[in-house]
């Protein structure tokens, strides 16, 4: 902190990079954090690459060997790690191909020049380095980003929600989806996107991963009156949670 300021690197793994696009939009209404902050790496905004951060943002899954490399040395650099979005926060739609025999995966992508990519079963970055902190999403909420950045600068723990998306609906006053003949997983889902997909009359789709301690009973009366079973809601999360899911059964075996 040279000018008194905390040095910001963000860094991109496997990922579309939607959620640094959304950093970007946020910076744009929030100028006064580019005054708190000094950013030193950031290839969607900048050419310049400084080596010296004591915060990073990672946006993207970890899916090659050579990846682990690069988050420990990152890691080691800074002082705090946030997992920026659902691929890096929870492995994300990346993980989608770990539901596949892996040699299958890479021929499909990859076709007749499969043997010239490095690929393993997808993981969230908190699976390969210890991550501070995390912000959900698919994208980010830039809002929420906001937030964050600002808890972390007065070293406070930034106020994620560990409550489901249903709570904002019933703020918002939505009609439940259910109520509609759809399924959604608002329910079991961290809230703190503002129920947008509900809100425009889509399904929550759990790009936000699962809250902590999720209230099944309360979920399966919910299912029961809609005639489901939590097994058919559950199978929904591998859009997003496919790592979580797996790791679950794991543990469970």
């Amino acid at each position: 902190m040279d000018n008194g300021k905390p040095k910001v690197a963000f860094f991109d793994f496997a990922c579309c990079e939607g959620c640094q696009l959304t950093v970007i939009d946020s910076l744009q209404t929030h100028l006064d954090l580019l005054d708190a902050i000094e950013i030193v790496q950031f290839r969607e905004a900048m050419s310049e690459k400084g080596e010296n951060y004591q915060i990073a943002f990672i946006e993207g899954s970890c899916t090659r060997q050579e990846d682990e490399e690069r988050l420990h040395k990152i890691r080691d650099q800074a002082d705090i790690v946030v997992a920026l979005g659902a691929c890096a926060h929870l492995g994300g739609i990346n993980a989608l191909k770990n539901l596949h025999p892996l040699e299958d995966v890479r021929k499909w992508v990859y076709g007749d020049k499969a043997a010239w990519y490095d690929t393993y079963p997808a993981r969230p970055i908190g699976a390969v380095i210890e991550v501070d902190a995390f912000i959900p999403g698919c994208p980010i909420d830039r809002e929420e980003f906001v937030r964050v950045v600002k808890a972390l600068l007065l070293g406070t723990k930034p106020p994620i929600p560990d409550y489901p998306v249903c709570v904002e609906c019933k703020l918002k006053e939505n009609v439940c989806l259910f109520d509609l003949g759809k399924i959604c997983l608002g329910p079991v889902t961290r809230a703190g996107c503002n129920a947008i997909c509900p809100s425009y009359g889509a399904a929550c789709e759990g790009c936000r991963g699962l809250i902590p301690n999720p209230n099944e009973n309360a979920m399966k009366d919910v299912l029961a009156k809609a005639g489901l079973t939590v097994e058919e809601i559950m199978s929904r999360f591998t859009m997003f949670n496919t790592y979580q899911l797996q790791e679950r059964m794991a543990e469970e075996e």
